[in-house]
């Protein structure tokens, strides 16, 4: 197999099963040439009903065939009962080679690893959280599967990469001619965002709802020139486990220290001050981060210009205090945050296409302030692991990763230098989610790295303030990445290679549609 070196040292197949791939090469190497694809013509007449009886005659009614490509949105995350509804419908129709382009994928999902085995799904566009993930790791589904950032998404589908046939998208809440949102009923889920590219750009778009209102649905969030069909289910999931193990607040000490540091971090490099953006996260350090911010913009008498991302009570907290002028949402991780979107005229749903899209004409990322972000590794060259664990297992998707680091100001990962007995500090990261040219600041429990090509936070760090008066120097316990390599080493041993076979499983695509890496089969 012939391959390049990308910009991370990693090896990229020229061509792999019929793709041909390029390699990464920078942050903003890659530029668009050509227009975006187009969304497709329907055909609706006076009289004509959209609504159907099941997804059954959905599936009928859209033309699925072997071979073609369908979507789904994870805004229900693992209260999501839809994909699978549908796929068993698929499959009990004995269709075959079915090419599924989710914007993610969750624990609840895994009855479709029967439907990889039967080759009824054969490729997977998208992330995979769990089980599914696992399956791929052991090299269980025929084709290939492949990670995109939540912006690297919606380029990929709008750069006609992605060629959606029908997109079935849950809707808490429809009317009979397909107006939807995510803010009403009894699965309310938030913000619809990512949804939006995938009813602008499928074939076909048939909106799944259990909470069918007369016409016309409001507010709109997918509105009814996009949509051919409407069926109306008994349930379409359980917005109780939108709510996950990522989505809680950490409380132990050792991540509560993490999260203290990188508000200190920011605080003494000037990102902190009255007016800044921020993102907020979902996992449970940046949770902790994000109520920190919070305490101090009240302390200060600060207020945000914005904070965005996964919101939760602890964002809408820091608004309903003053400190935050405006919530933009792109997923809704609570009931509060759910209720806050529908009543407060300051709290604006978004898309990922507005949020992270590198090749859209106003990124939000690119004026972001600063971000806190997780990861399973972090190597010493400043690259950073999130979608496998050191074994080598897909486990994880990228979200917004890649997007947010590289477009901040202040882009911070924050991590332990190890988890029991496996090193998070180490020499070469098993997978390359994130590239170290858009990295930095690497704080953990036991000291902050900052990336050496940042010379200008080095210098703020040593001595003078970001109003430029000199200070006694920063308290920060500022420290070289290869030290705390050597801190994890001394706990866990030097890290053994991943036992892995020599096909390809799932390729890491950055943001701009370069590759940046390869996952291979994991050995049994």
């Amino acid at each position: 197999m012939q391959t390049v070196t990308n910009a991370v040292g990693r090896e990229i197949p020229v061509e792999l099963n019929g793709l041909k791939l390029k390699p990464f090469t920078g942050l903003f190497d890659n530029f668009p040439t050509g227009r975006k694809a187009g969304g497709h013509f329907g055909r609706h007449r006076p009289g004509d009903s959209k609504l159907l009886d099941s997804i059954d005659e959905a599936i009928e009614v859209c033309g699925l065939k072997d071979g073609m490509t369908i979507s789904f949105h994870h805004h229900l995350r693992n209260g999501d009962y839809v994909m699978n509804m549908v796929m068993k419908s698929i499959a009990e129709k004995g269709f075959k080679d079915i090419k599924m382009a989710p914007s993610a994928l969750f624990p609840v999902h895994e009855p479709l690893i029967d439907l990889i085995d039967q080759e009824i799904i054969t490729s997977i566009e998208g992330s995979a959280n769990g089980p599914i993930g696992d399956a791929i790791s052991h090299g269980r589904m025929k084709g290939l599967h492949i990670l995109r950032s939540h912006g690297g998404r919606v380029r990929a589908i709008e750069a006609g990469e992605i060629d959606i046939d029908i997109a079935f998208m849950a809707a808490p809440t429809a009317d009979p001619e397909g107006n939807s949102n995510g803010m009403i009923g009894r699965n309310a889920c938030g913000s619809l965002g990512y949804a939006a590219v995938d009813v602008i750009h499928a074939k076909k778009v048939v909106i799944i709802t259990d909470n069918l209102v007369e016409y016309p649905c409001t507010p709109i969030s997918i509105s009814a020139d996009y949509v051919d069909y409407v069926v109306e289910v008994d349930c379409i999931g359980d917005n109780e486990k939108i709510v996950s193990g990522t989505t809680m607040i950490a409380t132990d000490p050792q991540k509560l220290t993490i999260a203290r540091n990188a508000l200190d971090l920011m605080v003494h490099t000037g990102i902190f001050r009255d007016g800044m953006s921020f993102q907020a996260g979902a996992g449970g350090i940046s949770l902790a981060t994000t109520k920190y911010v919070g305490e101090l913009l009240k302390e200060k008498g600060y207020s945000t210009c914005f904070i965005d991302g996964g919101v939760t009570q602890h964002v809408v907290d820091i608004y309903n205090n003053g400190n935050c002028r405006k919530i933009l949402d792109g997923q809704s991780f609570d009931v509060i945050s759910i209720q806050d979107m529908l009543n407060n005229p300051d709290h604006v749903e978004i898309t990922p296409g507005y949020y992270a899209n590198p090749w859209n004409k106003g990124c939000l990322c690119n004026i972001l302030d600063a971000v806190v972000l997780g990861a399973t590794e972090a190597d010493v060259d400043f690259n950073i692991n999130v979608n496998t664990h050191s074994d080598g297992r897909v486990l994880h998707g990228i979200g917004g990763h890649q997007d947010t680091a590289a477009g901040a100001k202040l882009a911070i990962m924050m991590m332990p230098v190890f988890r029991k007995t496996n090193a998070i500090i180490r020499d070469r990261v098993t997978t390359v989610t994130t590239p170290f040219q858009s990295v930095d600041a690497i704080v953990t429990d036991m000291g902050i790295a900052i990336n050496p090509a940042r010379k200008d936070l080095l210098k703020k760090l040593e001595g003078s303030s970001a109003s430029g008066q000199e200070t006694e120097g920063s308290p920060l316990n500022i420290i070289d990445i290869t030290e705390l390599r050597d801190m994890a080493y001394a706990e866990t041993g030097t890290p053994a290679e991943p036992e892995l076979k020599d096909r390809i499983v799932s390729l890491v695509q950055f943001r701009d549609g370069t590759y940046l890496d390869t996952i291979r089969q994991v050995k049994e």
